[in-house]
């Protein structure tokens, strides 16, 4: 099952902050908007993202379509396909892309320790 680019999304206090520790780690700003409260950070092949008041935790984040540069990708397995092997295998979904159609959509999900998995798929 090819999932996507990987990256962990992280629920922050306070964005300036947590963006001046995590560039003293050598991550550089990739993305977002520190306006609307989240920005994208990148060291070499890891990502993170940093989010302000839009989430209670820490979630893993999966990104179908997209490389670990957030460019699309030619060939990719469309996030209502994982939905669909994802239930077939016997895992519950917190929340379900609509099961026609193409695009963007999003599927949830939480594993046995209570941590939230989010594949998000943009194109």
């Amino acid at each position: 099952m090819q999932l996507g680019a990987f990256s962990v999304s992280l629920a922050v206090k306070d964005l300036v902050a947590s963006r001046a520790f995590y560039e003293n780690l050598g991550f550089t700003t990739a993305g977002g908007d520190a306006d609307q409260g989240w920005l994208i950070l990148r060291n070499a092949g890891c990502t993170i993202s940093l989010f302000q008041g839009m989430f209670d935790g820490n979630i893993l984040t999966f990104n179908p379509g997209w490389d670990g540069e957030a460019q699309p990708l030619p060939d990719f397995t469309d996030v209502r396909d994982l939905q669909k092997q994802l239930k077939a295998s016997g895992l519950t979904l917190d929340s379900e892309a609509e099961e026609t159609g193409s695009g963007p959509a999003s599927v949830m999900l939480t594993d046995p320790d209570g941590n939230t998995i989010l594949i998000d798929q943009h194109v």
